[in-house]
């Protein structure tokens, strides 16, 4: 087809949707729904795995975590939840092996007393109080495995540790909300009745799903031994530890393996009872959510796709029906079946196009207004896969109302009243 036909053709088929308005935008309402639901959808999805990207980076990639149950990805047996702790003892020892840099126990209050607040408790200042604040004990080699910026002041020192100071590191929303508009450092503030003088404000922490406040910024952290003051109920230890390069990990935990069975008189036949795994099980844990995430995406999209199809379909044939003579007519003078056959998809091609156009237009909107809600990030991957899909069904169901036009009598055409 000669571009000047393509470009009359073009023409002819967005004056076929200015004259017919409501009847077009029925049929490519299809088409629409079904481009937006990718734009949405894969929006969200893009926004999300950045986010996640970014929280598995700052964890660092030569960081293991070590639990007595695995915590990403199933769920825990009676046996797993059953199973000796890890110890104080146990973190101290992994210091020694050969390619640890720092190891970091950490403990956390949870309060099932309360209510609706799972893990959570009460800090105060003055008459100021903060709910579902989180209480974790820590040592100083915490900053050292893991990405704790401080704002302001500092983390607590070995020092702080030794003589079990009552001291505090409150994350970003913890200290605006009790002292806002001021800075927290040299406050007091009251934990279970006692207080403790504020040394350090956090920066924001990074996290991977949803918007709003992040619940991780809403913790005070305590030296270690402080906090066995405060909680000494808690000696459930998760151990984080920091090793000197990525490609030795393997070593890393064959020699963590070989010294938790040996401390914890595991027997030679027995399995593990302790769980070691990385920020590589986050990544595979929402690389599994997003293959479902994908699917449902894929199944929308393709309904919304099909019926826009059919309605292109259906309103082609009309459109065949209406210019019979006009076809009779072009064919007298000389077009042939290939012309006729290219103007009638491309045309099809073009009604779905604008659809795909809409549809582009009203996910990217919806995808910029979901910002306020959960990450989303437009993708111009799958926004072309998108607008190529709708220009795909086009050409798909274009096809038969076309060659239907191209194989009309021109005899009988003409006589078409």
């Amino acid at each position: 087809m000669r571009i000047a036909d393509a470009n009359e053709t073009v023409k002819m088929a967005l004056d076929t949707l200015r004259t017919n308005k409501l009847r077009s935008g029925l049929t490519i309402l299809g088409i629409v729904i079904g481009v937006m639901t990718v734009i949405v959808i894969s929006s969200v999805v893009t926004g999300l795995n950045n986010s996640v990207s970014d929280l598995v980076q700052s964890l660092g990639s030569n960081v293991l975590f070590v639990f007595r149950f695995p915590v990403f990805g199933q769920r825990p047996t009676t046996e797993m939840l059953t199973r000796k702790q890890m110890t104080y003892e146990d973190a101290m020892a992994m210091r020694d092996l050969p390619h640890v840099v720092a190891v970091s126990p950490a403990l956390q209050h949870t309060d099932n007393q309360a209510p609706g607040r799972g893990g959570t408790t009460a800090i105060k200042a003055g008459a100021k109080k903060m709910q579902n604040t989180i209480l974790e004990g820590d040592t100083p080699a915490a900053t050292e495995v893991s990405e704790l910026d401080m704002r302001e002041g500092r983390f607590f020192t070995e020092s702080d540790q030794e003589r079990a100071a009552s001291v505090v590191v409150l994350g970003s929303d913890t200290a605006d909300g009790l002292f806002e508009g001021q800075s927290a450092l040299g406050k007091e503030v009251e934990v279970g009745g006692k207080l403790f003088t504020v040394v350090g404000v956090l920066e924001k922490q990074k996290q991977a799903f949803g918007g709003g406040k992040n619940p991780q910024d809403n913790k005070a952290f305590f030296p270690i031994t402080t906090f066995h003051h405060i909680h000494p109920e808690q000696l459930d230890y998760w151990i984080s530890l920091k090793y000197d390069d990525p490609k030795n990990r393997p070593l890393v935990e064959d020699e963590l393996t070989e010294l938790l069975r040996r401390r914890r008189k595991v027997a030679n036949e027995a399995p593990d009872n302790f769980a070691i795994f990385g920020t590589d099980s986050l990544t595979r844990l929402w690389t599994q959510i997003t293959g479902g995430l994908f699917l449902l995406l894929a199944a929308l999209s393709s309904v919304a796709l099909l019926v826009g199809g059919v309605g292109v379909m259906n309103i082609m044939l009309v459109s065949v029906t209406e210019r019979t003579r006009e076809i009779g007519i072009r064919k007298a003078i000389g077009a042939t079946k290939q012309t006729i056959l290219g103007q009638f998809t491309l045309e099809a091609v073009t009604l779905c196009a604008v659809g795909g156009v809409i549809g582009v237009a009203l996910g990217a909107g919806i995808a910029l207004g979901l910002k306020f809600l959960l990450p989303s990030a437009l993708s111009t991957i799958w926004v072309s896969v998108a607008f190529l899909s709708a220009c795909g069904i086009g050409l798909v169901f274009g096809i038969y109302p076309a060659w239907k036009a191209a194989n009309l009598n021109p005899i009988e055409a003409l006589r078409y009243e």
